[in-house]
């Protein structure tokens, strides 16, 4: 197994990201990749040299002053005062691991040879990747279209000297981390700023990000669910087949097969019931889990192609010997995944509410709030009011950051995509619905419990036999806050292999 991985022409998928970043590998440009580089960069020299007509963001300013020539001898000051003055960030700090892969994004996009910059400059970049440098970025300033600017201008401060880093878990001085490695600062020449800021790193970066999560938390809940399912007393009828083949949605009949599978030889699922239907959060898991798994598929589609995309501007294309400004950078297609992201992932934690709700009303023989001696003890009553009062702050988050704009850069900016406040929205959504799938699990185990000694599948029981290592049975009133926080943990550190995760999730439809 390699302990590199080749930046080049070949696009990256998701399942590469995840083992660039599970197998620890280190970053290398591929000599396709080295010679784009340096023939792009090459030809913008040249073209400066002939040329003294305004080209936009290499000889001009930016935005609004885009109509500002600007003189050969201040072209480098120029580019490093774009990036100074666009490091406006606030908030909070963007995880490590987020900055990471805004790192890896930044660097594939500047591989393709159409942004001008120099080999130097990628190179750099590849060092930060390569010795686990992570600059201060922050969740706040991103409008989503001229490119990341706020985020990527933090990402990019370093290479200058500027800004503050993590590494080896140590904050730094981005001056104090250049002299420990014996690194001079970069010195940006023409375009190389705006090549670094323009782009759409930040939000793709949580995308990829946010589409690992959410396949495993998907995933997770069919698991869950179909814990609940047998706890409930519920049937398995609603999950034949012959009813998805004649509404034959991928994600809708993977689920229905999955839960066949889940609770093969369940003593439970098997023994006659009193009841002819179920509730819609049991009936119509298969309809609603599938349809996220659906809208997954849709987003890693998006998301791929923009990953593998250039998104600076302008865009120089060497061959044909133009420079063309466009709008690469505008970010309204992964705005609207992500919001879409954000919608599919909080229905997963609004259904599995309801089966909360459900199995602490006392039905189907359950005692209520599942507890013995209900009165003296309120047993899991209150958990279901955390799951509510999450799942409704996940309605609020869910909805949809693209459909707002606000002008700036004196109007010259005026349609503007939102799509990072849509990806770091998505990013809490999806921790929240993580803690309700939490809630559900140590629910629906609870329940399981009065059912013996009859038992539910043996796949199904050699989870919660795992589970309940780490969250007991409760016989009666404690803290629930610790068994909430183990059953959170408990799901974060289920390990499950990506390639696994994604054919479990789409099965043969998805390759």
């Amino acid at each position: 197994m390699s302990q590199y991985h080749i930046i080049s022409s070949e696009p990256l998928d998701i399942v590469t990201i995840y083992n660039i970043f599970h197998e620890d590998k280190k970053l290398k440009l591929s000599e396709d990749a080295i010679t784009k580089i340096t023939n792009c960069k090459a030809y913008l020299d040249a073209k400066l040299a002939d040329n003294k007509n305004p080209m936009y963001g290499i000889n001009t300013g930016f935005g609004s002053l885009y109509n500002v020539k600007i003189s050969d001898e201040d072209l480098t000051k120029l580019q490093e005062n774009l990036v100074m003055s666009h490091a406006c960030g606030t908030g909070e700090r963007v995880p490590e691991s987020v900055v990471k892969v805004m790192l890896l994004l930044k660097i594939q996009s500047l591989s393709y040879g159409h942004s001008g910059v120099q080999l130097q400059t990628v190179n750099r970049l590849i060092e930060f990747f390569n010795h686990d440098i992570f600059p201060f970025v922050y969740t706040q300033g991103s409008l989503g279209a001229s490119g990341d600017l706020a985020p990527l201008a933090h990402l990019a401060l370093p290479l200058l000297g500027e800004g503050k880093v993590v590494h080896e878990g140590k904050e730094f001085e981005a001056s104090e981390l250049l002299e420990k490695f014996n690194w001079e600062p970069i010195k940006l020449e023409a375009k190389e700023g705006l090549a670094l800021l323009n782009g759409t790193q930040f939000m793709s970066a949580y995308g990829v990000y946010l589409l690992l999560m959410s396949h495993k938390t998907s995933y997770l809940a069919d698991i869950i669910a179909s814990i609940s399912l047998d706890a409930f007393d519920g049937r398995l009828d609603p999950f034949h087949d012959l009813v998805h083949a004649v509404r034959p949605h991928p994600g809708q009949r993977k689920v229905a097969r999955r839960f066949n599978e889940l609770l093969k030889g369940s003593e439970l699922i098997e023994r006659h019931k009193e009841h002819v239907q179920d509730p819609y959060s049991f009936r119509c898991i298969p309809q609603v889990h599938g349809a996220t798994k659906d809208t997954l598929d849709f987003v890693e589609k998006v998301i791929l192609t923009e990953i593998n995309s250039v998104t600076d501007n302008p865009n120089i294309f060497s061959e044909e010997d133009l420079i063309i400004s466009g709008g690469n950078f505008h970010g309204q297609p992964l705005a609207l995944a992500l919001d879409y992201l954000k919608i599919a992932m909080a229905e997963i934690g609004n259904i599995s509410e309801r089966r909360i709700f459900q199995l602490v009303s006392g039905l189907r023989g359950l005692p209520a709030f599942l507890v013995d001696n209900p009165g003296l003890n309120s047993g899991f009553m209150i958990p279901q009011y955390t799951a509510a009062s999450i799942v409704s702050a996940n309605k609020q988050m869910a909805t949809p950051a693209s459909i707002d704009s606000i002008v700036s850069s004196n109007g010259q900016e005026d349609h503007v995509s939102m799509g990072a406040n849509a990806a770091t929205q998505a990013y809490t959504l999806i921790k929240n619905v993580e803690r309700v799938i939490a809630i559900e699990l140590m629910n629906a185990s609870q329940a399981l419990e009065f059912r013996r000694p009859a038992k539910t599948s043996p796949l199904l029981e050699t989870f919660l036999e795992h589970y309940r290592s780490v969250v007991p049975f409760i016989k009666e009133d404690k803290v629930l806050h610790y068994d909430i926080e183990n059953s959170i943990q408990f799901l974060k550190d289920v390990d499950i292999e990506v390639e696994e995760l994604f054919l479990n999730n789409y099965g043969v439809e998805k390759h």
